[in-house]
C-alpha cells in the first residue's frame, strides 16, 4: 500500500469517471483538477475558465447500460483504451422504487460493462466502483466489509441468478407489450416486480438489490483487475470542500428535514435511539482517492465502508432536535411569503402505533372534511387537497425509508481505519484528503453547515 505521494500519482493521469454529472462525481472531478468547485474555478480563471476546463476535462457522451459504455466511435474507443489509467464508476440510479428493468440495466449490468471496458485498458492501474453500504439490507449488529458471492442472498433463499433476473424482466415486458398495456401499467408492473424480487431474496428495495448484484458480478468476473468497492452510508452535504454545505437534490434524511421545515410533517415513525449512519460527500470522495492510490496495480478486491456508525454514531433523535431548532430559528418562507411555524414532531416507535395515530388524527378528520367539502360545493377543496398531499407525503417517506428507521446495524470500518492509518503514516496530506468521521461535531455540522446548505442549494 504505497501512499507516499497522492498528488504525484494524480498528476498527468487519465481518469475515466462514469456518471460525471452526479453529485459525488462533480466533487471528485473538482478535487483531482484543482483545489476548489467550479464556482471557485470561475472566480480564479474568469473568462478563461472554458479553455482551462477543456485542457483538463474531456466530456464523452455514453451509457453504461451498453457494451463499450455506449461509445460507438471506434477511434475514440481505441484512444480511451490506450490512455485510461484509472476507472471510477459513479454511474448509478439511486431511486429506491425505480423500474426493475432500469435499475438492473444501470446498477447491475452497467457495473459489468464498466468492468469489461476496464479490462481493455492497456495502462489500467485500478477500477474503483462506488456501491452503497445498504447492500447489507436489514442486517443487525456489526456488518463487515466483506464481498457478496454470486447467488448469495440475505435470507438464504436459493435461486438468485443475474441472467435469470434479466430473462424474467424481458419476458414480463414482452407479455405486457403483447397485451397492449399502457406505459403507466408497464411502469407500475416493472416497479412492483423489482420490489417482489428484492424481497424474495431478503433486500428491502430494488435499488440496494440491484447494487448488490452489481457487486456480485464484479467479484465473479474481475480476474486480475485491481478492484476497490466503496460502500458509502447516507451521503450528506460537503463538510468542507469545495465549500461547506454544498448539496444537490433531496437525499434520504434531507427528505425528512425538508418535509418538516415546510410544515408537511407533524408526526413520524422511528426509534429515537436508532443510529443514522451519515457521512459528508467530500469525505467519501477523499476516501475514493486515497483507496485508488493505495490499491493501484494490486490485483485483488478490497471493500471499504465509508460511514460513521462505529467511529462517531449519530442518533435519530439528534437529527430531529437539530431540525426543530434550525427551522424554529430560521423558518421556511412559503409561496405566499409567510414563515412556516414548526412545532415538535410526534415520533411513534412502531408501525402499529403510527397507523393508529394517523387514523385518529388525520384519516378520520379527512373523511369528515371530504363530506363537508362535498356538502359545501367544494368550498374547502384547497385545504382538503393540501391535507391529502401531506398525508401522502408522509406515507411515501415511511414506505421508502421505513426499513432504515429501525435499523439495528453498524458498519464495521476496519479496512477504512487501516487506510486512514496508512495514509497518516505515509505522510499523506490529511488536511487535503481527510475522511475521518471522528472530526465531525454533528451538532455544529447540522446546525451551521448541512441544513443551511440544503436550504440554500436544494430548496433555492
Amino acid at each position: 500500500m504505497d501512499l507516499s505521494n497522492i498528488l504525484e500519482f494524480l498528476e498527468n493521469r487519465s481518469i475515466l469517471v462514469t456518471g460525471a454529472t452526479g453529485f459525488l462525481a462533480k466533487i471528485f472531478i473538482e478535487k483531482v483538477m484543482s483545489k476548489a468547485l467550479f464556482r471557485v474555478l470561475k472566480e480564479k480563471h474568469g473568462a478563461n475558465l472554458n479553455s482551462f476546463v477543456s485542457e483538463k476535462v474531456r466530456v464523452i457522451p455514453g451509457d453504461i447500460t451498453f457494451e463499450n459504455l455506449g461509445v460507438k466511435d471506434a477511434g475514440l474507443l481505441e484512444e480511451m483504451w490506450k490512455q485510461v489509467d484509472v476507472v471510477i464508476n459513479l454511474a448509478a440510479n439511486t431511486n429506491f422504487d425505480e423500474r426493475y428493468d432500469v435499475l438492473l440495466g444501470i446498477n447491475t449490468l452497467g457495473a459489468k460493462h464498466v468492468l469489461d471496458f476496464s479490462k481493455k485498458c492497456d495502462k489500467l492501474k485500478v477500477l474503483v466502483h462506488v456501491s452503497t453500504a445498504y447492500v447489507s439490507g436489514e442486517k443487525e449488529g456489526l456488518i463487515l466489509e466483506t464481498p457478496y458471492k454470486m447467488g448469495e442472498t440475505l435470507n438464504g433463499t436459493s435461486g438468485l441468478d443475474v441472467e435469470s433476473e434479466k430473462k424474467l424482466i424481458d419476458e414480463t415486458l414482452k407479455q405486457l407489450k403483447a397485451e397492449n398495456c399502457s406505459e403507466d401499467i408497464i411502469k407500475s408492473t416493472m416497479k412492483d416486480l423489482g420490489i417482489q424480487r428484492a424481497r424474495k431474496f431478503g433486500w428491502p428495495n430494488t435499488y440496494v438489490f440491484t447494487k448488490a448484484m452489481g457487486e456480485m458480478l464484479l467479484g465473479q468476473l474481475k480476474e486480475n483487475i485491481p478492484l476497490v468497492i466503496i460502500r458509502p452510508t447516507i451521503v450528506t452535504s460537503t463538510y468542507k470542500e469545495p465549500f461547506p454545505g454544498w448539496a444537490e437534490g433531496v437525499r434520504t434524511i434531507d427528505s425528512l428535514a425538508v418535509g418538516y421545515g415546510k410544515g408537511k410533517i407533524t408526526c413520524f415513525l422511528g426509534n429515537p435511539k436508532t443510529i443514522i449512519d451519515a457521512i459528508p460527500a467530500d469525505m467519501v470522495v477523499n476516501a475514493m482517492i486515497v483507496s485508488m492510490v493505495a490499491h493501484a496495480n494490486q490485483p485483488q478486491e478490497t471493500i471499504y465502508h465509508i460511514g460513521s456508525s462505529v467511529s462517531n454514531p449519530l442518533e435519530f433523535a439528534s437529527i430531529q432536535d437539530y431540525g426543530q431548532r434550525y427551522f424554529s430559528k430560521h423558518p421556511w418562507i412559503n409561496k405566499e411569503g409567510r414563515p412556516v411555524i414548526v412545532g415538535k414532531v410526534k415520533v411513534l416507535n412502531s408501525m402499529e402505533s403510527f397507523r393508529r395515530y394517523l387514523e385518529i388524527h388525520y384519516l378520520l378528520p379527512l373523511k369528515g372534511l371530504q363530506i363537508v367539502n362535498t356538502a359545501c360545493c367544494q368550498y374547502f377543496q384547497g385545504f382538503y387537497l393540501e391535507q391529502c398531499r401531506k398525508i401522502k407525503f408522509v406515507l411515501r417517506l415511511v414506505e421508502l425509508y421505513g426499513p432504515y428507521l429501525f435499523f439495528k446495524g453498524y458498519y464495521d470500518d476496519m479496512n477504512t481505519e487501516k487506510l486512514r492509518r496508512a495514509a497518516k503514516e505515509s505522510g499523506v496530506e490529511t488536511d487535503i484528503f481527510y475522511f475521518d468521521p471522528k472530526i465531525i461535531n454533528w451538532e455544529d455540522y447540522f446546525m451551521n453547515t448541512h441544513i443551511p446548505g440544503v436550504v440554500k442549494y436544494v430548496l433555492k
